[in-house]
């Protein structure tokens, strides 16, 4: 067998059915459950950034990284809550001038610091954070976020995991997770039909 037919297979045994993030979680879900809770605490709980805006650091993180599962579930997530697919494919490609808060645009600085590595992000990335009104806790966030899903983006990558071609496939995830979470929705069997993977 040729070593060509073996780039659409994972590197270990996983479930055929479940794309991206959502293979390897169902593979160990020991470590599915305090990954889940942890993006749902950063993602979804309290905050005084929107679940929105977020999404969007995840997904630009995820963009990054040319994490392709991640930055598009994340991106469809990020489109759900704010009502913009444009905007989620302007963050990607030029934050700068996309249609969010000053404040984000810095916030978006430090966590692309983040994925070059820890200690590029700046003293002068965090005071212009605070100078356009950023608080201690969501530089914090930013900074977490980042790390999370730079391990996300490693994690599905560095398993060969594959990635549904189809839009409509994560809008349709991304509906889902919006309504319940993450820890509930990630291994949690749907009603959606079943993913067809691109050859």
């Amino acid at each position: 067998m040729c070593v060509s037919e073996y780039l659409d297979m994972p590197h270990i045994n996983l479930p055929p059915d479940l794309p991206g993030i959502r293979g390897p979680m169902a593979f160990r879900p020991e470590t599915a459950k305090p990954l889940n809770d942890l993006v749902d605490v950063l993602l979804r709980g309290p905050h005084t950034l929107s679940p929105g805006e977020r999404e969007l650091i995840a997904t630009y993180v995820s963009s990054e990284n040319d994490c392709r599962y991640c930055q598009t579930i994340h991106g469809a997530v990020a489109a759900h809550h704010l009502r913009s697919e444009a905007l989620v494919v302007n963050v990607k490609t030029d934050f700068e001038h996309a249609a969010v808060s000053d404040k984000l645009k810095a916030l978006l600085v430090i966590a692309g610091r983040t994925v070059k590595g820890g200690k590029s992000v700046s003293a002068a990335d965090v005071a212009r954070a605070r100078e356009l009104g950023a608080t201690d806790l969501e530089i914090h966030d930013t900074v977490l976020i980042a790390a999370v899903f730079c391990m996300c983006n490693r994690y599905v990558d560095g398993l060969a995991t594959w990635a549904p071609d189809d839009p409509d496939f994560y809008r349709q995830r991304a509906a889902l997770v919006a309504a319940n979470g993450y820890a509930a929705s990630t291994m949690t069997p749907s009603a959606l039909p079943p993913a067809t993977r691109a050859s």
